[in-house]
C-alpha cells in the first residue's frame, strides 16, 4: 500500500520534479533569481531553469565549496542565488563555506538539498542525505523548510525568495502524496495542524507527513483521536503549537526521514521538556548508514512506515495511562 492511501490522499509526483517547476516559476517572476548547479541539474531538476533561462543557470561542476562561495558573492551584488545539489554533497563538502560565507554573514543565499533521506534507494548511502537537518541545524541563522508535497514545495521556494537571509530547503526524489489542496495557507515558523485530536499528537515533516496521516486513519478505526502536525518549518520551530499539543493531548510521537541523533525529534523534545513534559516516542533512523535497495524496501527495513508509527502511538498512549488493546 502506497504512503497516503489509508488516509485517502491522492498520489503525488516525484518531489524533485515539483521542485524544478517551482524553481522555474520563481525565476519567471523575479529576474534576481539565479541558479548555481553542482553538475546535477538533471537529477535535481534544476535544469528546467537552464532550458528556459540559460543565462541565469551556472553549472559550477562538482565543486560544492566554490559553488557556495560564488553564491555568497552574487548575493552581495543583489542577486538571489539558489545553490542546488544533493544534500549529502552540498552540506558535507561545503560546510565550512556555508558556515562562514552564508550563515555567519547572513547572506541572502538559498540552499537546496535534493535527495534528502533514504528514498533515493539504489544510489546508496554515499548519496543519502540522512545528516542534513542536523548539519544545517547547527547554523543558527539559517531558516529550514521541509515541504511534504507539491503545494508545500511551491510555497517553500516562493517563501525562500521572499525571506531575506539564508534558507535551506530539503527536496527528495520520492513521490510524496498530495497532502494539501491548492491555495492552502502556510507561514514560515508556523506549523500546520492537519487533523485535530485529543488523545495524542503526531508531529512529522517531509515524507513522514503522509505516514502520519495513514497512522491517524489506523488509529481512528480504533476510536483513538490523534492530532497531526506538519512541521514544515524546522527553524524557526513553532514552539506555541508544539507546547499546546503537548498540554492538550499529553503524548507526542515525532517522525522524520533522518537520523534520530540531532534530528527534528530531538529539537521537539527539548521544547516539550522545557514547557510541557509528557510521554514521547520517535520514528527515524537509528545510528546506521542504510543499505542500497528500492526506496520502499528501505523504508520498511528501517522502520519509516505508518505501521511503525502506529505502534509508537500505542506506546505513548500506554505511557500516558490509557489502556489500549
Amino acid at each position: 500500500m502506497r504512503i497516503g492511501e489509508r488516509a485517502g490522499l491522492k498520489p503525488g509526483r516525484p518531489m524533485r520534479d515539483v521542485f524544478g517547476e517551482a524553481l522555474l516559476a520563481v525565476c519567471e517572476k523575479d529576474p534576481r533569481v539565479i541558479v548555481l548547479d553542482g553538475d546535477l541539474g538533471n537529477s535535481t531538476k534544476a535544469d528546467l531553469v537552464r532550458k528556459r533561462f540559460p543565462e541565469r543557470f551556472l553549472n559550477m561542476g562538482i565543486a560544492e565549496s566554490n559553488l557556495v562561495g560564488v553564491a555568497s558573492g552574487l548575493s552581495a551584488c543583489g542577486f538571489i542565488p539558489f545553490v542546488v545539489s544533493f544534500s549529502s554533497f552540498l552540506l558535507c563538502n561545503a560546510y565550512d563555506q556555508i558556515r562562514l560565507g552564508v550563515a555567519m554573514s547572513r547572506a541572502n543565499v538559498k540552499l537546496v538539498g535534493s535527495h534528502g533521506g533514504i528514498t533515493l534507494g539504489k544510489d546508496g548511502p554515499t548519496q543519502m542525505g540522512i545528516e542534513d537537518l542536523a548539519l544545517v541545524g547547527g547554523l543558527p541563522t539559517v531558516t529550514i523548510l521541509v515541504p511534504c508535497d507539491r503545494v508545500s514545495m511551491h510555497w517553500a521556494v516562493q517563501a525562500a525568495v521572499e525571506r531575506t537571509g539564508p534558507v535551506f530547503i530539503r527536496s527528495s526524489r520520492y513521490a510524496m502524496p498530495e497532502v494539501y489542496e491548492d491555495g492552502a495557507s502556510f507561514e514560515v515558523g508556523k506549523a500546520n495542524v492537519l487533523r485535530e485530536g485529543k488523545d495524542l499528537t503526531i508531529v512529522a515533516c517531509g515524507l513522514m507527513v503522509g505516514c502520519a496521516l495513514d497512522a491517524w486513519a489506523m488509529l481512528r478505526e480504533e476510536g483513538i483521536e490523534a492530532r497531526v502536525i506538519d512541521l514544515h518549518t524546522i527553524r524557526p520551530l513553532d514552539r506555541d503549537t508544539l507546547v499546546q499539543a503537548a498540554r492538550e493531548t499529553g503524548a507526542l510521537v515525532v517522525a522524520e526521514e533522518h537520523l534520530l541523533h540531532g534530528g527534528v525529534g530531538a529539537n521537539v523534545a527539548r521544547i516539550v521538556a522545557e514547557e510541557a513534559p509528557c510521554p514521547m516516542r520517535f520514528v527515524g533512523l537509528a545510528d546506521v548508514y542504510p543499505d542500497s535497495a528500492d526506496a520502499d524496501d528501505l523504508l520498511r527495513e528501517y522502520g519509516l512506515t505508518s505501521e511503525v508509527l502506529f505502534g509508537k502511538c500505542h506506546e505513548v498512549l500506554e505511557l500516558k495511562g490509557r489502556i489500549v488493546t
